[in-house]
């Protein structure tokens, strides 16, 4: 009603929600009690700010409200500029902690106080520390950069994917191949999320894009929440359809106009379709990216690249059936399979990654498996690809390969998934009890 009244006068408001709350209190003011200069010291090129305070001790609040920011001239503004950019290098996790003894009951936002605290089964109690890694909440900064928000069109389509400090380097790669839009979340301490943002605004590649929405998800626990990513980014995604990647992966060279003309002939839309996009990797890390999939063929033939995991996991990608690939000219249905875990495109509206996946180890053959229990029908693009780009092992990859409990405690969690894929499917889904046994 306030809003309302004002609004005859004016015809339009700069500040939006500030504005408003200014009326109120212009029409209210014992709603309000007026506070000394030193609670928001606004530093500014014309500001009065010497004239509100003889010593720093004396301030309260530093306001940066000037469009030149950090870079204003004004008094003590060096000793200003050092205490904020340090305030940005500390771990934003402390807050997560319980209070000091006296208020045990209370826990800050976003730790795990959710979780159950009775009795648990014995394998419940040995894999606990996986338990707390599923239900734990993540401090989330949405759209850290930014980003233009339009209409998305009826076949469009966003990358998705999820990625660390340490794969940072292949965003600008990620870029040249892939025009469309992109929703990537970021697991980032909070000076690395400064250490990002620095990079991405002083790269010309980067800083020229406005359809990627970057998701910062700040570190917490000892495990990479693969899933909670995933889902951070999906759920982010405007366009109707997604494609489901990893970092690792560059798609070939103008595959967005590609998919988007295939979407507008599939049929996707009131269908329950996946469609795969066969997966190659190089141990390579200097090649000439491929142009065509003639080419790519070629450097299969000459051994430069392989089908994705062939050497340690050939069962992850063998229903896409690359053999057929290699001559096919139309999408081509395969069968789901035990272990199969294709990058894919399908709605985004599409069942989210199961959360309890946490770090290495079937965190997608567990969501292509939900997907075959819904009666997704799998498609192969013949002619899409994406290569996987070299890099050194992750750290939870290390950790299943070298923990005995880590390998235990992911048996469980199958099992566990499984029974759940039973219930919520009924007889269709036995079929997976078997595989698991």
């Amino acid at each position: 009603v306030v809003a309302e009244k004002h609004l005859v006068s004016f015809s339009s408001v700069a500040l939006a929600d500030q504005d408003i709350i200014n009326a109120v209190l212009k029409d209210h003011p014992r709603m309000h009690h007026t506070l000394p200069c030193t609670w928001n010291l606004q530093l500014s090129e014309h500001t009065l700010s010497e004239a509100c305070y003889s010593k720093v001790s004396e301030l309260k609040i530093i306001h940066w409200n000037s469009p030149k920011k950090l870079a204003v001239k004004a008094n003590n503004v060096e000793f200003f500029r050092n205490l904020y950019t340090t305030f940005l290098e500390y771990d934003g996790n402390l807050l997560r902690h319980r209070l000091p003894s006296g208020c045990s009951n209370v826990v800050l936002a976003g730790s795990n106080a959710g979780v159950d605290k009775g009795e648990k089964p014995a394998h419940q109690e040995k894999c606990n520390d996986f338990r707390v890694a599923s239900t734990t909440t993540y401090r989330t900064h949405l759209y850290y950069l930014s980003f233009d928000w339009l209409e998305p069109e009826a076949n469009d389509i966003a990358l998705v994917a999820q990625l660390s400090m340490d794969r940072l380097q292949v965003l600008e790669a990620l870029c040249d191949h892939w025009k469309g839009p992109m929703s990537l979340a970021l697991f980032l301490s909070d000076s690395e999320a400064q250490q990002f943002f620095k990079y991405a605004r002083e790269s010309e590649i980067i800083s020229k894009r406005r359809n990627i929405g970057f998701h910062v998800v700040y570190k917490g626990g000892s495990f990479y929440p693969v899933n909670f990513l995933r889902n951070t980014a999906l759920n982010q995604v405007r366009q109707p359809y997604s494609f489901l990647t990893d970092i690792d992966f560059l798609p070939m060279y103008d595959m967005y106009s590609y998919i988007t003309s295939v979407l507008a002939k599939m049929e996707m839309k009131n269908a329950r379709k996946a469609l795969v996009v066969p997966a190659f990797e190089t141990l390579l890390y200097r090649m000439p990216f491929p142009k065509s999939k003639a080419s790519l063929l070629q450097m299969l033939d000459d051994q430069k690249v392989f089908t994705f995991r062939f050497h340690v996991w050939p069962r992850g990608h063998a229903a896409t059936d690359f053999d057929k690939w290699r001559t096919s000219t139309a999408p081509y249905k395969v069968k789901w399979a035990a272990d199969f875990e294709p990058y894919i495109i399908v709605p985004s509206n599409v069942t989210r990654y199961d959360l309890r996946f946490v770090g290495f180890g079937w965190n997608k053959v567990s969501h292509i498996m939900e997907l075959d229990a819904q009666r997704y029908e799998f498609y192969v693009l013949p002619n899409a690809f994406i290569i996987h780009m070299p890099h050194a092992p992750s750290f939870d990859i290390a950790k299943f390969r070298s923990s005995k409990h880590y390998r235990e405690c992911l048996k469980i969690l199958k099992t566990g998934f499984v029974d759940d894929l039973v219930k919520k499917y009924g007889f269709s889904a036995m079929k997976y009890k078997s595989l698991d046994q």
